[in-house]
């Protein structure tokens, strides 16, 4: 490359050198700025290396020049704070539904936000041991279209896929493609859950992604919109546990005052309360009633009691008392 196209770049090498080399803690000289252009082809003079700092500050750059013996020059301005980019990395190496390959490749792309001596930092900062990822490789590309497909205003078609014992995928529908009109996609227990539109079963349903193979978008136009605009999506994901459907119920709870904060985190401060006595509150709740429920309330070590509808209360005891039936039975 001829020295004079080099030249021109001068200010983007002095800029990534800054991004690379400095933090709160870290300044380079003039002299180790010198150095860095010459390995890279670029000839330069302390005088003007004062002038490209200068014209980096006026173009919206902060970097600032700190004097003394251990002084030299430190970039401000960045995209994200370190702390900014630990949440992230935080987010990413946790989130089960982030494959361990897109995990490390999304980490080492925020890396780039800090300097090499913060990246370290980053790369000891979460430990995630024996952590359940996804092996779907596609997910992280099967938002983004279902994405498209919304902003699109069309149809996607997909298959969609269980595990069977031998811990292989099995096809849903002996592998026939499911086409549905997407409307929402939301979180729920560390997963990617579409909500969509069967046409066929005239109702909107939820999918996990990383369960979708195949994925692709269609010509025909979404459906079910009525449908959708009649659906409270803050409502929705506070009464259905864990993405799995059930009739609506109103339903009342005798809970330990210690359970306050429990019910809170479920369903909101909005929630209805009001004291029973010292120790106990009621709680009024709409909920989708699924084994999913049942199995929530039973995690709740018999601190939260069903009192109406009758019938939900004894379909609880009943569903415990299967599950005790199967200890006597199997176990």
């Amino acid at each position: 490359m001829p020295k004079s196209t080099k030249q021109k770049q001068k200010l983007f090498y002095i800029l990534d050198y800054l991004r690379s080399q400095t933090d709160e803690t870290h300044v380079v000289t003039t002299p180790q700025i010198i150095a860095y252009l010459e390995a890279n082809g670029i000839s330069a003079e302390r005088k003007s290396i004062y002038n490209d700092i200068q014209t980096l500050n006026d173009y919206g750059f902060d970097i600032i020049r700190i004097d003394g013996p251990k002084g030299g020059y430190r970039l401000l301005s960045r995209e994200f704070e370190l702390a900014e980019v630990k949440l992230l990395v935080d987010l990413v190496q946790s989130s089960k539904f982030i494959t361990t390959t897109k995990s490390r490749e999304l980490i080492h792309k925020l890396e780039s936000f800090v300097s090499n001596h913060d990246a370290r930092k980053l790369q000891r900062q979460v430990v995630v041991i024996d952590r359940n990822k996804t092996i779907n490789e596609t997910i992280y590309y099967s938002v983004d279209m279902i994405y498209a497909a919304i902003s699109s205003n069309v149809q996607i078609r997909f298959q969609y896929f269980d595990w069977d014992v031998h811990k292989q995928m099995k096809l849903r529908k002996d592998g026939a493609f499911y086409e549905v009109s997407p409307w929402l996609l939301t979180w729920d227990d560390e997963n990617y859950y579409l909500v969509a539109y069967d046409f066929q079963a005239g109702i909107l349903k939820h999918y996990r992604v990383d369960k979708m193979l195949r994925l692709s978008l269609t010509d025909d136009v979404r459906e079910g919109k009525e449908c959708f605009d009649k659906l409270d999506v803050a409502a929705y994901s506070k009464k259905t546990f864990g993405m799995f459907a059930g009739e609506e119920k109103t339903i009342q709870l005798l809970c330990d005052q210690t359970m306050t904060g429990v019910i809170i985190d479920r369903f909101g401060s909005d929630v209805a309360i009001r004291p029973k006595d010292d120790t106990h509150i009621l709680v009024r709740v709409n909920v989708a009633v699924s084994p999913q429920f049942y199995g929530w309330l039973s995690g709740l070590s018999g601190k939260v009691c069903i009192l109406s509808p009758s019938e939900i209360a004894l379909d609880y005891q009943k569903y415990l008392q299967n599950i005790l039936d199967s200890y006597k039975n199997n176990c």
